[in-house]
């Protein structure tokens, strides 16, 4: 058989299943007074204003309560009657449990032996004459094949329709598993399970139609008109159980309609179990609900006995034969699904579930064969009908975890246009509603498990939740969850409005750097608030006093506030900076001695980024003045020398035409004003200084002026207006005669090539009315090209 493929929530759930289906069944006890058994509430009440006596009402109850707790089987000694045989004169507390265990097994034992016994001998009593009248009425063949054929004719009259039925549905079925398995995930879970439900009420519908063709031939085609034989009733009220029993595992287990089947496994493991389980309802049901009442009533009450434990016997041994064949490949499934799972307690559940899925099975199936042979009045109903309960149940936990499940891998997509006014909620809500959702499972998980132990009577549910402590339980649980809820709600709602008041594509256009700090600033004030507040929010309604813990936070912030006294001045300073918006994120400042553009600013220190990349955190503390390049506009301020000799009012001319160029290039939107000549500022040693200034956007005023400085060497060239540089005279010295001493010059060629010295040059006195200078352009003017020859 191949492997099942089952899924990681459905293991889960398969897990919590198999795990609270194994009550203690045979503890089950018959809680119906007798009579006479009523107490006298107004003895028993004078009885307990005694010390005395109610000391010895607690030590006589719990005796009994340790006698309640022994195996309640039919036939078993109690405690005290072990203890009454027992040579060493032991009491009823002081005897063993692995002693009563083997007083229950013995006597279990001693009952099916028992029970076998009566089926033989009533086996044998219906063939023999002589024993007719001692063991009960004669076996009548005629009578036996009439009614026989008559039952054979309900039956089949009833299955024949439920077949009709069945193949006149089946386009419908068909349909339905068609429009549910639609190649789109869209919607897909919930698209199964309403074509799931449409197809169980068709299938119900058929069941009942068939039970009513049943009636009909029962009323009408066999017996008297107008009245029904009880054997026909007990068939057809059997029929209408196990095939409704049969429908609900078709919504489960659909063999031939892929899309009908809420198990996600592959159709040959659907066909088989639909087929496994099928055989066993209808075997047991129409066995016990059918064969057994029939055998009691009309041959023996011994016999019908012996066929009920004979037939649970052959169910045990058909299940235990299909538990052990595939306990391997089970098991290698859910270790398979195990190893891709995403939580760790997943995968220990499943790794779990896969080593002893088969012995859960195995322990179940004795139990319901164990009670339904010693208890089969009082237990067997409780088993089934907390069985029943149990997987209706988890069944409907399954669906709803199925539907969380998917919600929680699906990511959340909004609007072209909501994503671009905010960017960052969507990340937001793809974080916490995925979170909300497991918390939710985990939650129905823990529902589930408890009513599964209120079906099993582990506890009484209802009777737990109409007490004070219930009460209290279930209140705080929801109203801790509708503070979580709230708080989520508004942290994603006030941050996404100030994440829309940041967005420079949400309308209102760039925000100032100013708004920028004091948001930044408030959105992260806005989270310790909402964290600080829920926490004790929460901690109040769980019932905690918080009244200390504040107390004890204030004590505790003051002692800081006296022991930090620079935190709480760089906190102070830096409140009174941000109100004074003194600087915001990205401008340009001076703080602390440390220029450069500001990136983080805190409410206790300020990130500075300088030129060089290097990164500094100034304390507001030991600021003592901030300096903003970054207010209103800038200037750029800049001083140029001319030679002596040049004419000052054509060097303004030039200024003024390198501004006009300077107007039509690249830089002109960040001009404010025109250019503004402030005059000659100094007569320096080798030039003579003219200042000018140039008003610019705020934090243009470096881009600016080296642009400026570009056009006015390049304009000044032009013009043949010298700026001054340094220059450098030698001078050789002089002899005692007056007479300067030779020389030796090398003069080189344009092309770097040596040139001949002449004699003469050699004898040439160099005077300081002729300064000897290596530079032979007369003019002594720089270069015109600045730029780096390499």
């Amino acid at each position: 058989m191949p492997t099942l493929r089952l899924d990681t929530w459905l293991s889960r759930w398969l897990l919590l299943c198999l795990l609270f289906v194994m009550a203690p069944a045979l503890a089950q006890q018959d809680a119906t007074p007798t009579d006479g058994a009523t107490p006298a509430y107004s003895s028993l009440a004078d009885m307990l204003e005694n010390e005395q006596t109610r000391q010895t009402i607690i030590d006589q109850l719990r005796a009994q309560a340790a006698q309640e707790n022994a195996l309640d089987v039919e036939g078993a000694s109690s405690p005290a009657e072990i203890a009454e045989d027992a040579p060493s004169g032991q009491t009823a507390e002081e005897v063993s449990f692995p002693r009563r265990l083997a007083d229950a097994t013995s006597h279990i034992a001693g009952g099916l032996g028992d029970q076998f016994k009566s089926l033989a001998a009533a086996v044998v009593g219906l063939f023999s004459s002589s024993n007719a009248s001692a063991s009960g009425p004669s076996f009548d063949t005629s009578a036996f094949l009439i009614a026989a054929l008559n039952f054979a004719l309900v039956v089949i009259g009833a299955f024949v329709a439920l077949f009709v039925l069945r193949r006149i549905a089946s386009p419908l079925f068909r349909r339905l598993s068609q429009w549910s398995s639609q190649p789109t995930e869209k919607s897909a879970l919930l698209r199964t399970v309403i074509a799931v439900v449409l197809a169980a009420i068709v299938d119900v519908v058929v069941v009942i139609l068939a039970y009513v063709v049943g009636n009909l031939v029962a009323t009408f085609a066999i017996g008297v008109a107008g009245s029904m034989e009880t054997r026909f009733s007990l068939f057809l009220n059997a029929f209408l159980m196990i095939e409704l029993f049969k429908a609900a595992l078709r919504m489960l287990f659909s063999s031939h309609y892929d899309g009908l089947r809420l198990m996600p496994i592959a159709s040959p493991q659907a066909s088989y179990c639909n087929r496994f389980l099928a055989r066993l309802a209808g075997f047991i049901g129409y066995g016990m609900l059918v064969a057994v009442p029939i055998v009691n009533y009309n041959l023996s009450p011994a016999l019908g006995q012996g066929l009920g434990t004979l037939i649970m016997l052959l169910a045990l041994i058909y299940a235990a034969t299909v538990i052990l064949k595939h306990r391997i490949p089970l098991r290698d499934a859910l270790m398979q699904r195990a190893d891709n799972a995403d939580m760790s307690a997943t995968r220990f559940a499943l790794r779990l579930l896969g080593r002893t899925w088969h012995m859960l099975a195995l322990a179940y199936a004795l139990v319901v064969f164990a009670v339904t042979v010693l208890h089969p009045q009082t237990a067997l109903p409780f088993v089934l009908m907390a069985t029943l309960k149990t997987v209706i149940i988890i069944g409907i936990g399954m669906l709803v975890s199925g539907v969380l499940t998917q919600l929680i891998g699906r990511r959340i997509r909004l609007s072209g246009d909501l994503q671009r006014r905010l960017p960052l909620l969507e990340t937001r809500l793809n974080a916490y509603v995925p979170t909300t959702l497991k918390v939710i499972r985990a939650i129905i998980l823990i529902v589930v498990a408890m009513f599964v132990l209120s079906a099993w009577h582990v506890f009484d549910l209802a009777a737990w939740y109409a007490s004070e402590a219930g009460i209290h339980v279930v209140g705080t649980t929801l109203n801790v969850i509708i503070i979580l809820l709230v708080a989520i709600a508004a942290w994603i709602g006030l941050a996404s409005l100030i994440e829309h008041r940041l967005n420079a594509d949400a309308g209102a256009g760039e925000p100032s750097a100013r708004a920028k700090t004091l948001l930044s600033l408030f959105r992260n004030a806005l989270a310790i608030a909402l964290i600080t507040m829920t926490a004790m929010i929460i901690l109040a309604e769980i019932g905690i006093n918080i009244g200390p813990l504040i107390a004890g936070a204030g004590v505790l912030g003051l002692a800081i506030g006296f022991g930090s006294q620079k935190l709480v001045q760089d906190v102070i300073t830096g409140v009174f900076i941000q109100l004074e918006n003194a600087m915001n994120t990205g401008d340009v400042v001076t703080v602390g001695g440390t220029t450069g553009t500001a990136e983080r600013v805190g409410i206790r220190s300020v990130g500075i980024r300088d030129l060089s990349g290097t990164y500094h955190i100034v304390p507001f503390s030991s600021v003592d003045t901030v300096s903003n390049y970054m207010r209103e506009f800038g200037n750029h301020v800049g001083e140029y020398g001319i030679a002596y000799r040049e004419s000052i009012d054509d060097a303004i001319e030039q200024l003024q035409a390198a501004f006009d160029a300077l107007k039509e290039s690249e830089h002109g939107y960040k001009l404010l004003e025109p250019l503004s000549v402030a005059g000659v500022t100094a007569l320096a040693d080798s030039s003579v200084n003219i200042r000018v200034i140039i008003k610019t956007t705020p934090g243009d005023q470096w881009g600016v002026g080296r642009a400026y400085n570009r056009l006015v060497k390049m304009y000044f060239d032009a013009a043949g207006i010298e700026i001054p540089f340094p220059h450098t005279t030698l001078y050789f010295g002089q002899e005692k005669d007056g007479n300067a001493p030779p020389a030796n010059l090398r003069i080189l060629s344009q092309k770097g090539e040596v040139v001949d010295e002449k004699p003469e040059s050699r004898n040439t006195p160099l005077t300081p009315d002729a300064p000897a200078d290596s530079n032979t352009n007369p003019e002594h003017t720089k270069p015109d090209n600045d730029e780096d020859p390499n």
